[in-house]
């Protein structure tokens, strides 16, 4: 009889999660690519699951994604965030570098370095240097925290009087 594999061996299954059982653990994927991570250790980026990736950033700036799944297989690799301006000087160093297809856009501002490139390694470990060296082509600030940012600058500045003499008015 085959012997069962444990979680800890890789088995996939989450049956052995029981609902309520504070000890439980839920698995996480194994992040694609890995190796990127190992060559941006230098400079402390953190990750954070996005869309069934993974995103990479330094500070607040969102800077890679990388991307390994089943469906739209042309667009797994290293996703660079990054914009059309940019594109031009980019490609010229990253010659098989294209637009995301699956986003539904001809030209989007993301651009991946795509897996089934003869050059994907060497291209992701470039990026990486170019991240790195804090290149301004790679990288931008998330919409959601750009808006957030605007409106905390356009907010006006109470001080803690201000802010004592308003609740005594209520």
């Amino acid at each position: 009889m085959p012997r069962k594999t444990t979680k800890r061996e890789g088995a996939s299954s989450r049956a052995d999660l029981r609902p309520g059982d504070p000890f439980a653990m839920k698995l996480r994927k194994a992040i694609p690519h890995e190796f990127v991570l190992d060559v941006l250790a230098p400079v402390s980026p953190w990750t954070r699951p996005m869309f069934g990736c993974t995103a990479i950033y330094l500070g607040e700036k969102i800077v890679l994604i990388l991307r390994q799944k089943p469906t739209y297989e042309r667009d797994n690799g290293v996703w660079l965030a990054t914009t059309r301006e940019h594109h031009a000087s980019l490609r010229y160093e990253f010659p098989n570098m294209r637009s995301i297809e699956l986003l539904g856009e001809p030209i989007s501002n993301w651009q991946v370095l795509p897996t089934d490139a003869p050059d994907f390694e060497e291209s992701a470990m470039r990026a990486c240097e170019l991240v790195i060296a804090g290149d301004p082509r790679i990288g931008k600030v998330p919409n959601s925290k750009r808006r957030k940012q605007a409106k905390e600058s356009a907010r006006p500045r109470t001080t803690p009087n201000a802010k004592r003499q308003r609740s005594k008015r209520k």
